[in-house]
């Protein structure tokens, strides 16, 4: 037997909180990847916000080697990965550089709609894959409904799968084995040219950029000159390592092996990730497939709470898209905030990881304007313009058509919470496609407008359904909608900030909300402040926030009512002047929580 027929390339797969990280901690403590004292919980999850707040954000790598009972040593190479929907394409990538899945499936709360979405990943990718029923010791476990589940659901054969206790560690043996024995190993020619996958990249401050790569043919070593073909730069290999989960220096890398390499790569811009790594001097003709580029579909602008952070928001930005391959951005200016950037994500929770991790690895203090979605406008010319920025919104009479993005929901829920689901989905404008049984669980399909969905959501579908719901959702297409730009005013001008485009049937509700909510969040001033909601040049909603009054006759004592009217005028000609020409200063945290209405 060669070398590549003892290596097993897989990925974890599962839906959040079923359990993907623990599994992992307990295959990297049988194959003594660390030692007792080195071990914690999640220790793939290495930021500090995945260990807060118990999620996986980034996919990790890790090295495993193990004895099978057939004497023989195997290499087993391990990508966790992220359950939630918005860090899909982190999935995508990892399904990407490997021939196997294992698909953890929680045997308490059977198969969500991430494992649907996640499995149909794998399948596309051709991996063969291996069931897992977790959490078997919980009394509430029910393996044979799951099993059922899996196979009415999902039309994966459900005998052969495997029972296991990621947190007691029973049965991980099992799945060892069963990896070994069912995926098959890579392909790949060790006297070809050097052709490997980058897989990924991220800054470290010592070591500089470190590149995740994946050998198809050929071998890598130190001192060898590389080529990145998308970008034609060249390098020399300075050294090579692997996780296990410490990390490891080797020799070289052969075909189907996964690891990492440091090059002293100084332009950012070279690593691209699914890009094709191969020899400088014996260059391979084709470039691998690589990866889809991950679209975006949240926008919202980032800006330095000091203007003289602009530099420092951008070298972040640049080595956080290193890390992240999956959200762009460009830089935008606004009235209100000054210089800053309009970045593009893949969902809500991306962009709240985005602005956590901006603020923890880089200390920024940032504002983050309303998040919105892509336009098209079609003007009256009969260009179609892409819209990212409310603010940006031509003139009406300049527009012919607004289209706006509709995506499909599938939500996975408990058939007794199905009627507030349905007029959940029916309240933001909601198209039913389909609703189907599978025992006690209804899977909803609903055609939905993006924009309904990137506000709230999420968090009124778990509000309804006791948190049971699980949601995943893919782009559709563009239809055409009643659309408007809600522009708000304090004081008479306009804050772009806040500007956002609406139905108009709810244009009146939203902006009304909004004046209210700002009304306790910005602080009085000596003058009264006005708050408008506008559609245009028309007004839809007003609140006022009341002067700070001092009380200028205290020291008036006596003497005839004239005195203190005259007191009083002179404050009231001192006011009018101030609304003239005083500024109010919106707080930071007024932007974030006047959206969350």
């Amino acid at each position: 037997m060669s070398k590549i027929n003892q290596i097993r390339n897989f990925s974890i797969i599962a839906h959040i909180d079923h359990g993907k990280s623990t599994l992992a901690d307990r295959l990297i403590e049988e194959c003594g990847g660390l030692e007792e004292r080195e071990m914690k919980e999640q220790i793939l999850d290495n930021m500090e916000i995945e260990r807060e707040r118990g999620i996986t954000i980034k996919a990790q790598t890790v090295r495993l080697i193990y004895k099978h009972h057939d004497n023989k040593i195997y290499k087993l190479n391990l990508m966790d990965t992220p359950g939630h929907v918005d860090f899909a394409y982190e999935v995508s990538r990892s399904l990407s550089a490997c021939e196997g899945s294992l698909l953890v499936v929680d045997s308490s709360q059977g198969v969500e709609a991430q494992t649907l979405a996640n499995v149909y990943q794998a399948i596309d990718a051709n991996h063969e894959i291996v069931t897992v029923l977790n959490k078997i010791d919980l009394p509430a476990s029910e393996p044979e409904r799951v099993k059922k589940q899996i196979e009415d659901v999902i039309g994966l054969r459900s005998d052969e799968s495997i029972e296991v206790s990621a947190k007691t560690g029973y049965g991980i043996k099992d799945v060892l084995s069963c990896l070994v024995e069912k995926l098959p190993p890579p392909d790949g020619d060790e006297n070809k040219s050097l052709k490997a996958m980058l897989v990924d990249s991220w800054y470290d401050p010592y070591l500089g950029i470190l590149t995740l790569i994946r050998v198809i043919d050929g071998r890598i070593y130190k001192g060898k000159k590389i080529r990145f073909m998308s970008t034609g730069a060249t390098y020399t290999v300075e050294a090579l390592g692997v996780f296990t989960p410490k990390i490891v220096n080797v020799n070289d890398l052969g075909p189907g092996e996964i690891g990492f390499i440091t090059a002293s790569v100084k332009t950012i811009a070279d690593c691209k990730v699914g890009d094709t790594i191969t020899d400088d001097k014996k260059p391979v003709l084709e470039m691998l497939d690589g990866f889809k580029p991950s679209i975006p579909v949240v926008f919202c602008g980032l800006f330095p709470t000091d203007n003289a952070n602009f530099k420092d928001l951008r070298e972040a930005l640049e080595k956080l898209s290193l890390n992240d391959s999956s959200f762009s951005y460009e830089a935008e200016t606004s009235a209100a905030l000054g210089f800053g950037f309009r970045c593009g994500f893949l969902g809500l929770l991306h962009m709240e990881i985005i602005r956590e991790r901006l603020n923890r690895e880089f200390n920024l203090d940032l504002i983050s304007t309303a998040p919105s979605v892509v336009y098209k406008i079609k003007n009256t010319q009969g260009t179609f313009l892409k819209l990212h920025n409310p603010a940006d919104l031509p003139e009406p009479n300049h527009i012919d058509f607004i289209e706006e993005p509709w995506i499909i929901a599938t939500i996975l829920v408990p058939d007794e919470y199905v009627g507030p689901v349905l007029s959940l989905c029916t309240s933001r404008r909601g198209e039913q496609v389909d609703l189907t049984y599978a025992g006690s669980r209804a899977m909803v399909i609903y055609k939905l407008p993006l924009n309904e969905v990137v506000f709230d959501f999420y968090d009124r579908l778990k509000s309804v359904t006791s948190g049971y719901a699980s949601f995943d959702y893919q782009i559709d297409d563009y239809r055409q909608g009643n659309l408007v730009k809600v522009s708000i005013m304090v004081n008479g001008d306009p804050v772009d900030a806040l500007a956002m485009i609406t139905n108009r049937e709810q244009a009146e509700n939203r902006g009304r909300a909004i004046c209210l909510k700002l009304k306790d969040l910005i602080p009085r001033q000596l003058f009264k402040v006005a708050l408008q909601a506008a559609i245009g040049g028309k007004v839809i909603a007003r609140e006022t926030i009341g002067a700070v009054r001092k009380d200028v006759t205290a020291k008036c004592y006596g003497g005839d009512i004239t005195r203190k009217r005259k007191l009083l005028e002179k404050q009231k000609a001192g006011k009018k002047k101030m609304r003239q020409f005083g500024q109010v200063e919106i707080p930071q945290n007024a932007f974030f929580e006047a959206l969350k209405i």
